[in-house]
């Protein structure tokens, strides 16, 4: 992708790009909508954001990854935990959004709904 000089760059933004569920590719392949990454005032690589949908989906397995067992499998006080999470990151804002959890979850929609309004309460 670059030289060897900008390696150590591409190394220190990998992890947040893979976290986002982001794809790095050369700056002269960027499209209107990528973001080019610079260091020391030369273009070093560009990243493509992933579409809120995909967002949402990347961080249901990131979390499946960091609890060590399916969502699906995690007690109440975990699942509510999940939804406080997931809320506080904007992932009830996607189109489908607590269908998609509910169904990682392996509860009813409703279920997440009275999740997120118990949230509210406290």
């Amino acid at each position: 992708m670059t030289g060897n000089a900008d390696e150590p760059f591409i190394t220190a933004v990998k992890p947040l790009v893979d976290a986002m569920g982001g794809e790095m590719l050369p700056p002269d392949e960027a499209g209107t909508d990528d973001v080019v990454l610079a260091w020391e005032g030369v273009d070093v690589v560009a990243v493509r954001l992933p579409q809120l949908a995909d967002s949402l989906d990347h961080i249901l397995v990131a979390m499946e990854r960091k609890q060590g067992k399916p969502l699906a499998d995690l007690d109440r006080k975990a699942k509510q935990e999940v939804v406080r999470i997931l809320e506080a990151r904007g992932a009830f804002s996607v189109r489908h959004g607590v269908e998609t959890v509910a169904g990682a979850l392996g509860v009813s929609r409703f279920t997440v709904y009275n999740y997120l309004n118990r949230e509210k309460e406290n």
